[in-house]
């Protein structure tokens, strides 16, 4: 542990190469108790000391805004209010830190937070849209404002909290799944890849590469039409997370960083056998590639000589494929398919879809990993079965 001056923080090496940092924001003004913020950092001792120096002057922002400042401006408040301690998500963080750019250019960054009403609010969003900001910004941008000018209020920053009740401006049109014969094109593709590099004689070196990387593709392609899961859930799949035919989701990726799903949960999902059988095909076939001289012991993964990944670009799977790239290699399959509009997310509209259109909102519901059945009716009502035939014909007879 290396300790500062008073209110500069503390630095410790959790490990060689990652240091965590601990930064002061001064008594929280409801509780009394005093706000630490603690990062991590990667790299080397100068690294960690260099990000100490920055996060201690932004907690020295903050402990400065600490008491009821009626004329802070909204870009002073944005960087008071990002650099608070929170608990989001990696990925979270790293959008509003996006959103509070944008807004921090604008017009209304030199604004008192305080004026920033509904009415005025509504003025804004016109002027975006006029200007060219997709419908999907300026909600981003309003749910920022909210958030900030909330925890102003309630930071005691504000006296009133000035958007209190006003809802944001919809996101945009419905999420449109992927037609069930797109996908079904693009499965037959990616295993026609597989079998087509199967055929030839030698897969070792940069063959071999390639079809490693094309039966992954085809696994996560399954996977995904076949659970729902999230992009970030299923590039941290383990190998130990099916047992039978019963995949537990356990962890997900925010910003590249592995941490619990997105709703914090775990749930357990039957595969399809089709699914199952591939998921332990598949790694069968990777192990025994891996380590041809031992390919009947497929526990080698406790030994750190295999695993503990389902998806990797290294043959021994002992590093996790990113998202991004499994996004991209899902994308390429699509292009070749001739279906380049199907991205790896649209599977997942895909699947709550079906199950909604068949009325298991409840099964819907829990293979996607939602909070509550709510989330899922909100977001894929259109989807509903229609039930009023019935109407339909009273009122036919009716007016005749």
């Amino acid at each position: 542990m290396t300790n500062r001056s008073r209110g500069a923080g503390s630095l410790r090496e959790r490990r060689p190469g990652v240091w965590e940092l601990r930064v002061a924001l001064g008594p929280d003004l409801v509780s009394g108790r005093s706000l630490v913020r603690s990062v991590t950092v990667h790299g080397d001792r100068d690294d960690a000391h260099a990000a100490l120096a920055r996060w201690a002057a932004r907690a020295e922002v903050v402990r400065a805004g600490r008491r009821a400042a009626p004329g802070v401006t909204v870009a002073d408040l944005l960087d008071r209010w990002v650099v608070a301690p929170h608990g989001w998500r990696p990925a979270t963080s790293v959008g509003y830190r996006s959103t509070v750019r944008a807004l921090r250019a604008d017009p209304i960054g030199t604004r008192r937070a305080s004026q920033v009403t509904p009415p005025v609010l509504r003025a804004v969003v016109a002027r975006w849209a006029i200007a060219g900001v997709s419908r999907a910004s300026a909600a981003a941008r309003v749910r920022c404002l909210r958030s900030a000018l909330g925890w102003a209020y309630r930071e005691g920053v504000l006296d009133v909290p000035p958007l209190r009740g006003m809802r944001g401006p919809s996101t945009g049109p419905t999420r449109l799944h992927a037609p069930v014969d797109a996908i079904r094109r693009i499965l037959r593709v990616a295993a026609a890849d597989v079998a087509q590099l199967r055929h030839h004689s030698d897969t070792r070196g940069a063959a071999g590469a390639e079809l490693h990387r094309r039966e992954q593709v085809h696994l996560l392609a399954r996977l995904a039409a076949d659970t729902g899961a999230r992009r970030g859930e299923l590039a941290a799949l383990q190998l130990g997370d099916l047992d039978g035919n019963v995949l537990t989701i356990s962890r997900a990726t925010s910003n590249e960083v592995v941490g619990p799903t997105k709703s914090g949960r775990i749930r357990r999902l039957t595969l399809g056998d089709t699914t199952a059988a591939l998921w332990r095909a598949s790694v069968a076939a990777w192990t025994q590639q891996a380590l041809p001289d031992r390919q009947d012991d497929l526990d080698d993964n406790e030994h750190g000589t295999f695993g503990p990944w389902l998806f990797s670009r290294r043959l021994d799977h002992t590093t996790r494929l990113s998202t991004g790239c499994a996004g991209h290699w899902f994308a390429d399959l699509a292009a070749r398919a001739r279906h380049p509009d199907v991205t790896l997310h649209r599977l997942r509209h895909t699947v709550a879809t079906v199950l909604v259109g068949q009325g298991d909102i409840l099964q819907a519901q829990h293979r996607l990993g939602h909070h509550d059945a709510a989330t899922t009716l909100r977001i894929y009502s259109h989807a509903l079965p229609l039930t009023d035939a019935q109407a339909a014909q009273t009122l036919d007879s009716l007016f005749r």
